[in-house]
């Protein structure tokens, strides 16, 4: 079956795993590398801030408190196509990145602001790294709601436009032979003719290749498919199989470390094959096509391709776990129904809540772990 080809590991591939090679190239690369709409993250380096090949700054907004943890601090929002970020105005080595993919829900929250008071402020809830985190954000501009719109806007065209960066089994991309165009997608060369080596027998069917992925659905039933993102290939290479010669396509340990093989024929329809798809992921490589598409609506002035936080700013040292427990604000107390037991505290001679286990008065108030002093 075509599943079984798909489920298994490199090492129960009916191809030989001798035939691949455990370094991946430069171009193919990004798909494991690619951390901004996957993570959260406190207090980044300059470089991470910097936008990578394809992203893009949808929006941005200055005057925006981060209210749960740096209350009081006006800040800037940043608003890209793959992840949240904030950093602050007077030190912007305090900064956040929120990737799209680690947000549970968001939406608006009465919280009480340093800055402006009882207002309307927006929440939002993550999962990273099996750790829940939420964040609070309060635009101190009174009767602005931009940062509600722009946020809520992009995840949902984040969420809306997977089958440009997932790999998809089984799904509707298939009508009456023909493959479902995304809104940005572009068909270059369909091919017939093409067996899915995943059986004794194989399985014959068709070929869609365009800018942002490689489809291949059998032509007799088209709800057996494949979808693959450029962005989930890690190499495409003619190796021989006891097919035969066959094309053979690596993806991503991201997106399984599956290994795909297809048999065309003949030989020279093979090479154009594999000579289009190495062509293409190159082109894809250097300017990736996420497919998030979202149009900013009253906006008062054009987005900089870099907030300006990044010019005439040092760069400081990226040291591991420097300021360490700047995230212990944003932690959410899952499952928290009433106020832990009060015990006595020597450090501060007074009674206080029962800590969390692993933590301990000196790492709440550290701003540097000890370890670095």
């Amino acid at each position: 079956m075509f599943m079984a080809l798909i489920s298994v590991s490199k090492t129960h591939s009916s191809l030989e795993e001798s035939e691949f090679p455990n370094k991946y190239s430069k171009t193919s690369e990004m798909a494991d590398s690619l951390w901004e709409d996957r993570e959260v993250r406190f207090d980044i380096p300059l470089h991470q801030m910097k936008m990578r090949p394809g992203e893009k700054i949808l929006d941005k907004l200055d005057y925006v408190e981060d209210t749960k943890g740096n209350g009081g601090d006006k800040g800037r929002l940043v608003i890209t196509n793959l992840r949240i970020m904030w950093h602050s105005h007077s030190m912007p080595r305090i900064n956040l990145s929120i990737g799209y993919s680690c947000i549970v829900t968001a939406a608006t929250k009465t919280v009480n602001s340093q800055l402006r008071g009882v207002t309307e402020a927006l929440h939002i809830l993550t999962k990273s790294n099996n750790t829940r985190f939420e964040f609070i954000f309060t635009n101190l501009i009174p009767e602005n709601s931009r940062h509600f719109t722009s946020v809520m806007g992009v995840h949902k065209a984040y969420t809306s436009s997977r089958m440009y960066r997932e790999l998809k089994l089984r799904g509707a991309i298939i009508h009456n032979k023909q493959l479902n165009i995304l809104p940005l997608e572009q068909v270059y060369t369909t091919v017939p003719g093409v067996w899915n080596l995943s059986s004794d027998q194989g399985n014959l069917g068709t070929f869609v290749i365009t800018n942002v992925r490689l489809v291949w659905f059998a032509d007799m039933n088209e709800n057996f498919n494949i979808s693959l993102p450029y962005l989930q290939i890690m190499h495409v290479k003619i190796r021989e199989s006891k097919f035969g010669p066959a094309l053979v396509v690596e993806c991503a340990e991201g997106g399984g470390g599956y290994v795909l093989g297809f048999r065309i024929d003949p030989k020279e329809k093979l090479q154009s094959v594999h000579k289009e798809l190495l062509s293409l992921q190159k082109v894809y490589g250097q300017m990736p096509l996420f497919g998030v598409q979202f149009k900013v609506g009253e906006q008062s002035e054009p987005c900089a391709e870099l907030p300006s936080m990044v010019e005439n700013i040092q760069e400081f040292d990226d040291t591991k776990d420097e300021l360490s427990n700047a995230f212990v604000a944003y932690f959410v107390d899952s499952g928290h129904k009433k106020d832990r037991e009060p015990v006595y505290s020597p450090e501060l001679g007074l009674a206080i809540e029962k800590l969390k286990d692993g933590f301990t008065i000196q790492s709440l108030w550290e701003v540097l772990p000890s370890s670095q002093m």
